[in-house]
């Protein structure tokens, strides 16, 4: 692949746009507000009453409270229990599948070594098979804690709600597959001199565990491969609808694979797009009948004719004014792609020249964005602002997108299409998702499977997610046999044409 150079402009270019960036992109700036000291009011109360000059009778003391607490900090506070909680809730299944784990791979080693360290005087000699027990048992375990560290021993993706129910009953079987073999073990095995017998129940427990690994394999990633059924999600706010075919899952399982489908899929949600126009707004709130119910009667202002007649045109200024917000947009986006053109065509122009600069002249590729952005600065931020999707994007996100697509020689069209198509809702930063936090409501219990007709709803800050479940009807497919012989035809031809 071809990359550009990492140098468009001198150092000498830079600080010539940096006056008018800082112009453009103003509103991308912060104002750091200084915290002042709280003062502590101390007021001394007079042991007759209070009179009329009681500001002069009054004495005050102030001075900087040691015990002030902001309530940026109270904020901060809070937010730091609920970060240790979370810190917790995620990382306790981790550890209690680790001890599991390690109790595991630790029992057959312990019955092998028990009887050899308690009293070796009184075992029998291991003979070939025995040792050839000893190699089985080595492979075996390796193969289960490596099973184990695939299956289980990885982070975490999500906080639910309640404990998985195959989770819980998997650790269950093993826990109670282990004590079970302890407690044969002390009764039974532990005094036996028959040490190939032993090594030969110490197998049985390796194979044992290797068959509810196989077990787990089955219920946590084998049965939620097959979909059976159909889920529609739906957002609140913007009516944005996708459909997803999912496996046997239980409801908060569901409600998780749903929002990992949400960031990938769903167009970001923008609330600047869901105000309706200010002045339709005010025509409308004029043609609207007022009741004043402060008295005893109600007294109504009945629509005039001019109201009425605004009311009944009130599609036709939404469609005019739909079309004059679609024409500023097309306006504004041509003028947008002819400026990074031209900025592009420029960067290919000095591409030649810097092969001639000094080596001290040169710039990295930061740089070379930063002299270039301001060309097609003012130009974007017009068409953010008109598309109300200036939050989404920073300035310094836009710089650096731009250095990506210089140093790898890319299109000016490769460099619009994440400014000119609204992208899904992982393409911003974790700032620009507006919500971290979700809750599942839903009538049923969450841990209870999918069925046709589920409806549960995922709620966050600023909108919820409706998530309908349908079953996928079951398709019988008959087979119809075409006899080879009906595809022939016979094509007669006459010897004599007309004329």
């Amino acid at each position: 692949m071809a990359t550009a150079p990492h140098s468009v402009h001198t150092r000498k270019q830079v600080n010539k746009h940096r006056n008018s960036l800082n112009a453009i992109f103003g509103s991308y700036k912060c104002t750091l507000y200084n915290k002042n000291n709280s003062n502590l009011l101390i007021t001394t109360e007079s042991s007759r009453e209070a009179d009329d000059n009681w500001g002069e009778t009054t004495t005050a003391v102030t001075g900087t409270s040691e015990l002030s607490v902001s309530q940026e900090e109270v904020v901060g506070l809070g937010k730091e229990i609920q970060d240790r909680t979370e810190n917790v809730r995620r990382y306790l299944p981790v550890a209690l599948g680790l001890v599991v784990g390690l109790v595991v791979a630790a029992t057959p080693l312990v019955f092998v070594l028990l009887p050899s360290l308690l009293w070796p005087d009184r075992l029998q000699a291991c003979g070939s098979a025995c040792e050839g027990l000893f190699l089985s048992i080595s492979f075996k375990l390796l193969i289960l804690l490596m099973a184990l560290w695939a299956l289980f021993l990885r982070p975490g993706r999500a906080s639910l709600p309640r404990v998985d129910v195959y989770r819980g009953f998997l650790t269950t079987l093993t826990l109670l597959l282990t004590m079970s073999y302890w407690l044969f073990y002390g009764v039974r095995i532990l005094d036996d001199e028959d040490y190939h017998g032993i090594v030969q129940f110490a197998v049985s427990l390796v194979d044992s565990q290797l068959f509810v690994h196989y077990l787990a394999v089955v219920l946590l990633e084998l049965r939620d491969l097959q979909p059976c059924y159909s889920v529609c999600v739906m957002r609140s706010t913007d009516g944005e609808t996708r459909h997803y075919n999912i496996g046997q899952l239980s409801i908060q399982r569901a409600a998780l694979c749903i929002l990992e489908y949400y960031y990938r899929d769903f167009p970001v949600h923008n609330p600047a797009l869901l105000t309706a126009s200010k002045q339709r707004s005010a025509k409308h709130l004029a043609g609207l009948k007022v009741y004043n119910v402060d008295g005893q009667s109600f007294s109504t202002r009945p629509m005039g004719p001019a109201a009425s007649k605004r009311k009944d045109s009130a599609h036709n200024e939404l469609y005019y004014e739909e079309a004059d917000y679609e024409r500023r947009v097309r306006k504004r986006r041509a003028r947008l792609v002819v400026a990074v053109e031209e900025a592009f065509t420029h960067v290919r122009r000095m591409k030649k020249e810097d092969e001639q600069a000094t080596p001290s002249d040169i710039m990295d590729v930061r740089e070379a964005a930063l002299a270039v952005f301001p060309s097609m600065a003012r130009a974007l931020q017009k068409y953010l602002r008109t598309t109300r999707r200036q939050h989404c994007h920073s300035m310094e996100s836009i710089q650096k997108h731009l250095a990506f697509c210089l140093v790898n020689n890319m299109s000016p069209k490769a460099f619009l299409e994440a400014y000119l198509v609204p992208g899904p809702t992982l393409q911003y930063g974790p700032e620009r998702w507006m919500a971290d936090q979700w809750t599942l409501v839903s009538e049923a219990s969450v841990t209870t499977g999918l069925k046709q007709g589920t409806e549960f709803l995922l709620k966050c800050l600023d909108f919820s997610l409706a998530v309908t479940v349908k079953g996928i009807p079951y398709i019988r497919l008959t087979e119809e046999y075409v006899e080879p012989k009906s595809h022939k035809f016979l094509l007669l031809l006459q010897s004599e044409t007309s004329v």
